[in-house]
């Protein structure tokens, strides 16, 4: 028995191709009278299957489910649909109806419904459906089936409606005039539903040429035949069949060049991008579906012109579009003439400015590459080559698989049962030292981690024969073959290093990756596989390259990194310990020969790794580290003392011999804790002698404070632990005091070196022990607090003035006649920002004052380009740590600028003078770094304005009571801050102004005193309706008053009682304060700053509609400290807001000026060719004009 769940699936697989119209909803009968409109009904009588019986009485029954009324049976399912004269809908509801009452009846009316969309001719009866099994049905209606007519309901269904001259002329004609439209949404609408049409024809189009071919193939065959077996009726059967599939391709040929015309060729080009992305998308579709039609220069040139689009969404749809071309190589003789015409633009294409376009660019080069090796030149495969250290990863990979395809794709042919060839002998050593030949020409030695990235998706397996590349190095080469250059040895032991780092950490390298991912489970089993691998390998033959290059300094190096990444275990699993042994003596070794500090700290690093107390190994190598150590202690302490009772008569060589041993207690140091060795009695007493005698070398002084500052730190590390006893906190206490002391005195050595180390040194511990390391439960280490004197900070903040801001040629480090050269300027630039960051670090976490930011913020505009993003960092994170504390920084910065000025030029100086101007241009961005909003900034510009005013008016005129202040020109300056006040604290800062102004300083109007008339109309601008007038004098005062008095406020209905009392308390109050201003001379103080912000009823309901709460009209007291103007901004600032105005300033250039790493090489023609592509034969801007346009597009 067949029952519903068993239906097989050939049945619901052919339900997808059953879409049909659902638009007509109407029922006609045959002779053409119109009908009621009837749901799921028609009215002509169905067949009716064997061996079924209706059921229903006189009135209506069923028959398949179907209704039947009058005694007229409803067709079959299928006939109800392909008449298509009911509701799609409707037919679905009749039909589950059916279901429901009667699930046998109706299921087998859907499985006759699948059967004859397919054509078959055989109904399945209800016999055949409650006794026979699927398998057997299938049978039976194959035997039915009528296989010699390539036509079947289903394609008849599809494609009928086409030809009725009608509704395609109809829809077509829409969709034309629809596109020609002025207004955007028809344009785009129509564009894509007219785009998606014509691909649709393009598919009957194929499926017609298809059928026309093998229509015409059956009648040659047909015609071939004897006379005897040739049948007539079937010659002229196909011959008609030809007739008519010949007039649909030319109906359909007639639509599509109706489309093509009347809207691709006018909307390919249109104003707006995502309309011309449609149709170079579906043109793309068409050349590749119908290639014997489309694929021609006749279409091909629109791709082509449309590659020069300005916008990259479109001009990534056209390489698309030809990637599915150049795909098929059956495609590429017709691609010949376009590929010679644009294959530069797209080459240039490789550098746009979009990485999507750019990506896209080089897959299409790489098709290109796979099609024909002719076409592209070595100078279009160099610019591809370079983009294999592109900082951004897709570009790197697109041109990894482009170089991997032109330079390793032609691998050597192995012989059919020969043996694998391995080492050097391996088809893959040619491609290595191909690897490393292209390393060294493009010249980039730091860049292998990049490479092997770029190559890794699609090469790992060449980059991963670790054992071929020992080989390479170790093994002497073949009769005939060169061997390698001691700089090819070098980089590809890099490479090989990096491969090594790939395979076992599964992530790009730094300034690549966007974060780590999680790996598949088939990933980490390929990592824990290639670490196995490589432990294997590496850990036999690691000591003899070792051995090999030991007194090559770069290549052990990069040799001695390789441990890092094993899997230990394998040393005691492999049976290994043999290895391990001889590992550690070359390890030994390689540390009593080099002093390069490089060498030493890898010495020291792999030290560490090897000595991990979860393997077994740990005790072996533990054993190794610590008779190193020993012996290097013991001999350092004997040759100090030696040195140090040699004094002045000390030579070079016992220098050298203390020098040497220091580094390497140095090194080991950073990674290993000596504190069983008392260090820090021995480095404090040459540290002492140094000092008293001014003799000590220069690297002797710089690596004892280094190893001393190691001390301190292990030492400060096991106390954080809570094991130390009370004993050895006193200890580090007095052992870190006095070792900073040191620090301080050595600032003022004579060899900067030796001054730079010290105060880098000195910020750390400072940083370290203040008051936040008592932090995270870590109470205990209170004792250890150390917080600097002001001495130590004046020395400090003296140091930054005069060994960072200075300017490139002061710099004394530059010697020998290096000014000159790029690579020392830079690094001499490094280093003064790594000085001026750490001290920044201190001000940030409040070690010293902050008020001593104040030397650095005024440096802001002198330096920006040097140290712009630290300074302006510095600024953001001391605004919220104390926004007032910040903003009397900033303006005591300002000050001392304008005293440095006066002290230059007098107080008769000219305020147009460069100085002048350039104090004031810092003061605006200064303003704009407080962001737009003005709620959370409000307390500290209130407060900047005050320090600003009492400035000004600090020293009077040397000239007696009639001249202006001294200072009286910072006002100009500080105007600059005027914008950033609310509106009532502007008319609250004018009356603190006021108190400080005579009643002759209001009357006055010469030069001398403008910048405080600018300053007050700074204030009251933008406060006339807060009753404050711009013009200065009590007639206009008193009318002020007269016209506030003359509109008093009304209350609306809605408002709340509060609200309708404060009208009233602001018109009051504001009548009490400008009675007491007219009663009282303006040279008097006004009363004290407690008046309520006035505000208009009509400015009050502007200043909710702007999100200003109404509760913002406190009382503002200037004598506070620490607490806002208003009590509900005291939150922390979670943003930063010197940030909130970027997006509105870029004329100022006041963003962050992060590298973005567009395309590493070449810089200068990269960059270029991003911001302007290279031109064409087709102007782009001529594409895009509109004047071309047949319509003004918007």
């Amino acid at each position: 028995m067949i029952a519903a769940p068993e239906i097989p699936s050939e049945f619901s697989l052919l339900s997808k191709y059953t879409r049909f119209s659902s638009d007509t909803d109407f029922s006609e009968d045959l002779d053409g009278r119109s009908a009621t409109p009837a749901k799921g009904k028609v009215c002509k009588k169905g067949k009716k299957a064997a061996g079924e019986k209706g059921k229903g009485g006189k009135g209506a029954g069923r028959i398949n489910g179907h209704h039947q009324e009058n005694g007229m049976e409803n067709m079959m399912l299928f006939e109800v649909v392909r008449l298509g004269r009911s509701a799609m809908q409707s037919v679905v509801d009749d039909w589950i109806e059916s279901y429901k009452h009667d699930r046998d009846v109706a299921l087998l009316d859907l499985i006759n419904f699948f059967i004859q969309c397919s054509g078959c001719k055989g109904v399945v009866s209800g016999e055949m459906f409650r006794n026979m099994q699927n398998s057997e049905i299938i049978r039976r209606m194959t035997e039915e089936f009528d296989e010699d007519s390539g036509d079947y309901p289903l394609t008849i269904c599809q494609y009928s409606i086409i030809y009725d001259e009608y509704m395609m002329d109809t829809v077509i004609s829409l969709l034309t005039g629809l596109s020609d439209s002025q207004v955007r949404a028809f344009r785009h609408t129509s564009t894509l539903a007219a785009m998606k049409l014509m691909t649709a024809l393009v598919n009957v189009a194929l499926n017609l040429s298809i059928n026309m071919d093998n229509t015409q193939r059956q009648y040659e065959a047909e015609r071939n035949k004897i006379v005897a077996k040739r049948a007539n009726d079937r010659l002229e059967l196909l011959l008609q069949k030809r007739k008519e599939l010949q007039e649909n391709q030319d109906e359909i040929e007639n639509m599509m060049n109706a489309i093509f015309k009347g809207v691709f060729v006018h909307r390919y080009r249109d104003a707006i991008a995502e309309i011309r992305a449609i149709c170079i998308e579906e043109i793309g579709v068409w050349m590749k579906l119908y290639s014997d039609a489309f694929l021609n220069d006749s279409y091909l040139k629109y791709v082509g012109w449309t590659m020069h689009d300005k916008q990259g969404e479109v001009r990534l749809k056209c390489l698309t579009a030809l990637q599915g071309l150049y795909y098929n190589r059956e495609l590429n003789a017709r691609l010949e003439l376009f590929t010679s015409r644009f294959k530069d633009r797209i080459v240039s294409m490789t550098l746009d400015k979009e990485y999507d376009v750019a990506v896209q660019a080089i897959k299409l080069l790489t098709l290109v590459l796979n099609s024909t090796d002719e076409v592209l030149t070595p100078e279009d495969c160099e610019s591809v080559y370079h983009l294999v250290y592109s900082a951004h990863r897709p570009v790197a990979i697109a041109a990894g698989e482009f170089l991997f395809k032109k330079l390793f794709s032609q691998r050597e042919p192995e012989e059919e049962g020969a043996p694998k060839r391995r080492g050097r002998q391996s088809p893959n050593a040619n491609l290595i030292k191909t690897t490393v030949f292209f390393f060294l020409e493009s010249e980039l030695h730091e860049h292998a981690a990049y490479l092997v990235d770029s190559l890794w998706e699609c090469g790992a397996e060449l980059l991963k024969d670790w054992e071929c590349m020992i080989s390479l190095l170790l093994d002497d080469p073949l009769p005939g073959e060169e061997a390698l250059t001691d700089r090819q040895e070098t980089a590809l032991i890099e490479i090989m290093l990096c491969t090594v780092r790939q395979a076992a950490e599964c992530h790009p390298p730094v300034g690549r990756g966007t974060g780590k991912r999680v790996m598949t489970a088939k990933e980490k089993k390929t990592q824990l596989d290639d670490r196995t691998r490589m432990t294997e390998l590496f850990a036999v033959a690691l000591p003899p390259l070792l051995a090999k290059y030991a007194v090559d300094a770069e290549k052990v190096t990069n040799l001695l990194q390789l441990p890092q990444y094993f899997d230990l275990e394998i040393y005691t699993t492999g049976r290994l310990e043999k290895h391990l042994e001889s590992l550690l003596r070359q390890i030994r070794e390689i540390v009593e020969k080099h002093t390069d500090t490089e060498v030493l700290e890898v010495c020291s690093k792999t030290y560490h790794a090897l000595c991990n107390e979860e393997f077994t190994i740990f005790n072996r190598v533990d054993i190794a580290r610590s008779q190193l150590l020993d012996e290097l202690v013991d001999k350092f302490n004997r040759l100090l003392e030696d040195f140090l009772q040699e004094g002045e008569e000390a030579d070079e060589d016992d220098a050298y011999q203390v020098l040497s041993t220091l580094k390497r207690i140095t090194a080991f140091h950073n990674a290993h804790d000596l504190s069983g060795w008392d260090l820090f009695t021995s480095n404090f007493k040459l540290l002492n002698t140094g000092i008293e005698n001014g003799d000590m070398p220069e690297q002797i002084v710089i690596h004892s404070l280094q190893c001393t500052h190691y001390v301190i730190l292990w030492h400060l590390a096991k106390s954080s632990e809570g094991s130390s006893r009370k004993d050895d906190m006193v200890t580090l206490r007095k052992q870190m005091r006095a070792f900073c002391m040191m620090c301080q005195r050595y600032l003022t050595n004579v060899n900067t070196a030796v001054k730079e180390q010290a105060f880098t040194i000195l910020c750390d511990l400072l940083l370290i022990f203040s008051h936040q390391m008592v932090s995270g439960g870590r109470e205990h280490l209170e004792p250890l607090v150390y917080s600097p004197e002001d001495s130590l900070q004046s020395e400090l903040l003296s140091f930054i003035l005069n060994h960072v801001f200075i300017d490139q040629d002061d710099d004394t480090n530059s010697t020998d006649g290096q000014q000159d050269d790029e690579a020392v300027k830079i690094e001499a630039l490094h280093k003064r920002r790594n000085l001026l960051a750490a001290y920044c670090k201190l001000i940030i976490y409040c070690v010293v004052d902050m008020k001593t930011g104040a030397d650095i913020f005024k440096q802001y505009m002198r330096y920006y380009n040097d140290y712009g993003d630290i300074i302006k960092e510095t600024m953001s994170k001391t605004r919220q740590i104390d926004k007032i504390q910040c903003a009397k920084t900033l303006i005591l910065s300002l000050q001392q600028l304008f005293n440095e000025m006066l002290s230059e030029l007098g107080h008769g100086f000219d305020r147009s003078s460069s100085s002048f101007c350039g104090i004031k241009e810092l003061a605006r961005r200064f303003s704009l770094t407080f962001g737009l909003d003005q709620v959370k900034t409000r307390d500290a510009i209130a407060m900047l304005h005050k320090d600003g005013i009492e400035f000004a008016f600090k020293d009077p005129s040397t000239h007696g009571d009639g001249g202006p202040p001294l200072n009286l020109a910072f006002l100009d300056i500080l105007s600059e801050f005027s914008s950033k006040l609310m509106r009532q604290d502007k008319r609250t800062v004018h009356m603190y102004l006021e108190r400080f102004m005579t009643f002759q300083m209001a009357l006055q109007r010469e030069d001398c005193w403008l910048p405080l008339i600018s300053y007050r109309n700074s204030l009251q601008a933008g406060g006339d309706d807060d009753t404050m007038s711009v013009m200065s004098g009590y007639s206009s005062r008193g009318s002020s008053i007269r016209s506030k008095k003359i509109k008093p406020p009304a209350a609306t209905a809605g408002t709340s009682a509060a609200k309708r009392k404060l009208p009233e308390e602001e018109s009051s109050s504001s009548s009490e304060v400008w009675q007491q201003s007219m009663q009282t001379p303006v040279m008097l103080p006004s009363p004290h700053l407690t008046s309520t912000a006035m505000r208009d009823p009509k400015r009050g309901r502007d200043d909710s509609f702007m999100g200003t709460p109404q509760h913002h009209q406190t009382p503002m007291d200037y004598n506070r400290r620490g607490t806002g103007l208003m009590e509900e901004d005291e939150e922390p600032i979670v943003e930063d807001v010197m940030m909130s105005s970027e997006g509105r300033m870029d004329d100022l250039n006041e963003g962050m000026d992060f590298d973005t790493m567009d395309i590493d090489l070449p810089p200068s023609k990269n960059r270029r060719e991003r911001s302007e592509l290279k031109p064409d034969y087709f102007d782009p801007a001529s594409i895009m004009d509109e004047s071309v346009l047949g319509v003004s597009m918007f």
